[in-house]
């Protein structure tokens, strides 16, 4: 498979949270790998789930995300 990706990911196993609408629905996520461009989030499920949303880490950091590619109960997403 080729890689399309700016800068490498690095694996990682972090609890992360998909906010939704200002702050109106929250997603619990697993952060699987991330970079400085993007990360690759685990979820329960893909319904519900917008082309653009917040993604809050353990630290409470949050990045404005866009989702790039959508697979399963996966999400490839890039940070704007």
């Amino acid at each position: 498979m080729e890689e399309h990706r700016r800068t490498p990911r690095n694996r990682t196993l972090k609890a992360g949270k998909i906010i939704l609408k200002l702050h109106s629905s929250v997603v619990d996520c697993t952060i699987r790998n991330l970079s400085e461009g993007g990360a690759l989030l685990l979820v329960p499920s893909l319904v519900g789930i917008p082309e653009c949303f917040e993604l809050m880490f353990e630290n409470h950091a949050h990045r404005d995300c866009h989702v790039v590619w959508r697979g399963d109960n996966r999400l490839g997403v890039e940070f704007a």
